[in-house]
This record gives structure tokens, sequence and C-alpha cells, in this order.
């Protein structure tokens, strides 16, 4: 009921609304609420499904440059396992090449590294040792001797080359021999027991024994002592040396020095076959 007494009509609409051709505003307003919202519902899909493109995008990349990576390190890895089997080869075939240059190769896989010995410091408190010389040699006959003549020669040599005499010691010595016996160890036919011992030969000239033709009763020593090479040598160098300036005499003149002969100037022509005979047991510079 109304105020003015009036009732009110239940089939009547509540609010009154003004018709138009398209519709009530009301109606309007919802529909473009709806078409907003569905605008803004499709926009923001359209962007989530790009944002997802663009992820997938960006994962397929990373995964591809991950992949390339991966690839070139494995080719690294297998060239330098290829680099360091070629270097393994490379060495092993020089340490073979090496090898054949040796007796026996140090074997490297199994040696245990050693601290390298450091020379010893010399010994200055040890006297000096003094060389040795060398060793004659045993030559062919030369100077027109034969094998005995050159093995007496060699006695001699190896005789003087002991007691350190010079070279020029050894051919006087050798030379003296040439004249006094022609190199040959000769008994005496007047003194009968020089033959008792080894002899190439039997001279005449008084009690004379052995290469160098020397008497023992001038002092020279025992009989059989003279009719051995070595021991008639050491005694015509000792004597030798008891000249004074003997290295610098003509040869002549030294070994007329010792021997003292009636023919003092016949030494001299074996000079020249006795230096023959010397260097060729012991060569120059030895």
């Amino acid at each position: 009921m109304r105020d003015d007494g009036t009732l009110d009509d239940p089939y009547a609409p509540s609010t009154p609304t003004a018709d138009t051709e398209d519709g009530t505003s009301t109606e309007r307003t919802t529909t473009a609420s709806r078409l907003r919202a569905y605008a803004r519902d499709l926009i923001g899909r359209r962007r989530a499904q790009v944002a997802l493109a663009t992820g997938v995008v960006c994962c397929l990349g990373l995964a591809a440059v991950a992949q390339v990576r991966d690839e070139s390190a494995d080719a690294a890895t297998r060239e330098g396992a290829i680099s360091n089997s070629e270097l393994a080869q490379r060495a092993d075939q020089q340490s073979a090449s090496r090898g054949l240059d040796r007796v026996a190769a140090p074997s490297t896989s199994t040696a245990v590294p050693s601290t390298a010995a450091t020379p010893a410091d010399p010994d200055t408190s040890a006297p000096a040792r003094k060389a040795a010389p060398a060793r004659p040699t045993d030559p062919a006959p030369v100077a027109g001797l034969d094998e005995d003549q050159m093995e007496n020669a060699e006695a001699i040599v190896r005789a003087g080359r002991k007691m350190g005499v010079p070279r020029r010691g050894l051919v006087i010595a050798v030379a003296t021999a040439m004249q006094e016996s022609n190199l040959y160890n000769v008994a005496s036919g007047v003194l009968p027991e020089s033959q008792d011992y080894p002899h190439q030969g039997v001279g005449w000239d008084h009690d004379s024994v052995g290469l160098f033709q020397q008497r023992s009763s001038s002092g020279w020593g025992p009989v059989g002592r003279l009719m051995d090479p070595e021991f008639a040598t050491r005694q015509f160098l000792a004597a030798l040396e008891q000249v004074p300036g003997w290295q610098r005499m003509r040869l002549t003149d030294a070994a007329q020095a010792v021997q003292v002969s009636a023919y003092p100037e016949h030494y001299q022509q074996h000079e020249w076959r006795a230096t023959r005979v010397v260097d060729a047991i012991v060569p120059t510079g030895r």
C-alpha cells in the first residue's frame, strides 16, 4: 500500500527502465564487461604461449650449445690422446735407436731414479803415480835384420824403457850392439863357460861375450849374467848415463866413451839403422 492509500500492483516492475532499440543500458554494460574480460584473457593466453615458446627455444639453444661444447671437448680429448700416443711411440722409437748404439740399453720402465754421484775431490795427499811407459810392440824385422837380430833389439829397447832411458839412449845402445856383435848374443871361444848359456854364435875376441862383447875380467859382471841380453843392456846404459853430456854427443862419441874401442868411428855408421829399428819397436810419440 502506498502512502496515498492505494495498493501496489504485484505484477508491476519494481524499477522503471527505458527501452531502446539495442536493449537496456544494463545489458549493454554487462556485455561490454564480458567482452573486455575475454579480450584480456585472450591476450594473457597469447603472452603465456609466446613466453612458453621463447622458453622452449632458449632451452633448445642451450642444449645445442652444450652438445657442441661436449663434441668439441670430445674431439680435443681424442686429438690429445692421439698426440700423446704418437709422442709415446716416437719416444719408444728414439729409445730403440739409441739402444742400437748400446750393448744393453737400460730399461726406463722399472728403473728407480737415483741421486747422481758427485765426483770425489782428488786426494792431494797421495803422491802422483808416474805413468807407465808404453809397452814396445813386436814388429816384423826392419833395416835388413833377421828374426834373431830383431828379437835382440827388442830386448835392448825393453830393458832401456824399464830404466826410463830416453829414446836417444836406446838408439845408441842398438847401434853399439850392431857394431860389437851384429846384434847376436855371442859366446866366447876363449871362454868355454860362456857356451854353457843360450847363444847365437861364438867369437874369439879375448873373453868378450854377449850383445855388447863385455868382458867379465874387466868388471862388467859374471859370465852367465853377461850372456843375458837384458842384464848386458842395463850394464851398458848405466855406464852411458855416467858420461857427462852424452845426450848432446855424436852417437859414435857416446858409444866410444863406454866401450873404449880401437875403432871409435865405426859406431856412427849404424845410427840410421838403429833409429829405424827403435822407431819400429816404439813408434814416435809413445
